[in-house]
């Protein structure tokens, strides 16, 4: 009753928006019909309080200049793509398009890949780079083209693709390894760099792969034409401890917190099709509610927890704090289990609820609706709850599996309060999108005796989950927070940082 595939129609809405350009975020260049998101989302969404700086919307009108200059097929763009087959001294420095093309990680889900998609499109502005992805993922499927007249999608005849699966830490042109080697010398006044170099930042990355975050290795970098990033990290914070970066970061951002908010709402516009599933699904089930409360549940039965022996556990635990959390914080009522003390409920409250579970499992929706269907509220309100699919286990590079993920991820940011679960980059995506802090479940790997179900984010900023935990040309841990007061550790995992 209340799945994706039931519905085909249109949406409607009488409403016209009031900033369809998000303060400037968005550029007016395009044909509306091509991306209904694009320009859509202001019907569905409260206008955000958060307006971007001038200098950032001054700097995304420029990076699209320099997409249209740069972009396949231009001229800029033959001339770079031959540095890949020249030897190095033959590498002319009149060639002025650098590009960053962004791998995505395959086994990695859509949260995952989004998060690495802002992280990499920032990384690009900051070093005047263009961004090309690697379709692989079917990412058209799932994002309409955020840049005017051109694309963003890297040629499948680019030369070094039979290579991509071969790129890791070991690779002979990976950053890292070629640092730890010495395989090839370079030097802040190399005036032949190499073609290409490929920058591992996928979680597992190694010591010398973390150099990327290093003033000095930036500059080295810095002449290299190509530059290949496999990432399924949302890096963001660490750029933010750079002084290469510091204050131009500061002068984008004023707010630090917004980063992902106004980043993601400038790039991630879900396709017609995806678009389709969000809207249809919010005005049948959602639009009429005078108050929407989403809760993001990831599965930690097969995480390895210490409870692993009774994979019922996960289940109660998280619901318990599921249900702690909601009336702690009154965004759920409890409920009157006992029929004889109905008459409590006499005074009936015309409030309406709609609570959006998303998790691969259909337990905790089950267990939620069937509690509000059979029970009155105790405020006398109504609730309703629905959950828009199931999927029951995570499915990596399946189109129709990701649509729905994607179209789960924007209907969570049109919520107006959201409980999500910790170390959770589908509930991260969703916050950031949405302008949202989330209260955030205890962690039941390390606060199984926590006293407190829940706690509100400092911030709607992603966690940075695995940050260099050392200083550049240091080999001693540092303090992230004494670097800058902006960046702190995440709530939800102990060693992960965050913008606030």
């Amino acid at each position: 009753m209340n799945g994706f595939d039931l519905f085909y129609g249109h949406a409607h809405t009488s409403e016209k928006p009031k900033d369809k350009l998000l303060g400037g975020l968005l550029s007016p260049g395009f044909n509306e019909a091509s991306c209904l998101s694009r320009y859509g989302s202001i019907l569905y969404r409260k206008l955000s309080p958060h307006k971007p700086s001038p200098y950032l919307i001054s700097k995304l009108r420029n990076y699209e200049s320099l997409h249209k200059q740069c972009g396949t097929n231009t001229e800029s763009y033959n001339a770079t793509l031959n540095h890949l087959h020249r030897p190095r001294h033959d590498i002319s420095d009149n060639d002025t398009c650098k590009y960053v093309v962004l791998l995505f990680v395959g086994h990695s889900g859509v949260g995952n890949r989004m998060l690495s998609l802002v992280s990499s499109f920032l990384f690009a502005v900051l070093t005047n780079r263009l961004l090309l992805i690697d379709q692989g993922d079917d990412v058209a499927a799932l994002l309409c083209e955020p840049f005017p007249d051109t694309t963003w999608a890297l040629p499948l005849d680019f030369p070094l693709r039979n290579q991509f699966e071969s790129f890791d830490s070991n690779h002979p042109h990976c950053y890292g390894n070629m640092m730890k080697n010495k395989t090839v010398e370079l030097s802040m006044d190399d005036s032949s760099p190499p073609p290409f170099v490929f920058l591992n930042l996928v979680h597992d990355y190694n010591e010398h792969d973390k150099r990327f975050f290093c003033d000095r290795d930036q500059s080295i970098m810095k002449e290299v034409p190509w530059l290949l990033i496999r990432s399924n990290q949302y890096f963001i914070p660490s750029l933010f401890l750079m002084p290469l970066f510091e204050k131009e970061l500061s002068k984008l951002f004023p707010e630090k917190e917004t980063v992902f908010h106004h980043l993601g709402r400038y790039l991630v516009h879900p396709s017609n099709q995806v678009w389709g599933l969000i809207t249809r699904y919010y005005e049948t089930y959602l639009a009429e509610s005078d108050e929407r409360i989403g809760i993001q549940i990831r599965d930690f039965s097969s995480t390895g927890l210490p409870f692993q022996s009774s994979k019922e556990l996960p289940f109660t635990y998280m619901m318990d704090r599921i249900l702690d959390c909601s009336a702690q914080e009154n965004l759920l009522p409890r409920v009157i289990t006992n029929a004889q003390n109905s008459v409590l409920n006499a005074t009936r409250n015309k409030k309406t609820k709609s609570v959006l579970v998303t998790s691969l499992s259909s337990w905790y929706f089950e267990k939620l609706r069937n509690m509000y269907r059979d029970n009155p509220a105790i405020t006398g309100e109504s609730i309703t709850v629905f959950q828009p699919s199931h999927e029951e286990s995570q499915q990596s590079n399946n189109a129709q599996h990701d649509m729905k993920t994607l179209a789960e991820i924007y209907l969570l940011s049109l919520m107006d309060e959201f409980i999500t679960s910790p170390w959770s980059t589908f509930g991260y995506v969703a916050q950031g999108l949405g302008g949202l802090r989330p209260w955030i479940l205890s962690n039941p790997l390390r606060e199984m005796d926590s006293d407190s179900p829940c706690r509100w984010a400092t911030s709607m900023e992603p966690c940075f989950h695995y940050p260099p935990s050392y200083g550049c040309g240091a080999k001693t841990g540092i303090d992230t927070g004494a670097r800058v007061q902006y960046v702190r550790l995440c709530e939800d995992i102990s060693w992960g940082i965050k913008l606030f």
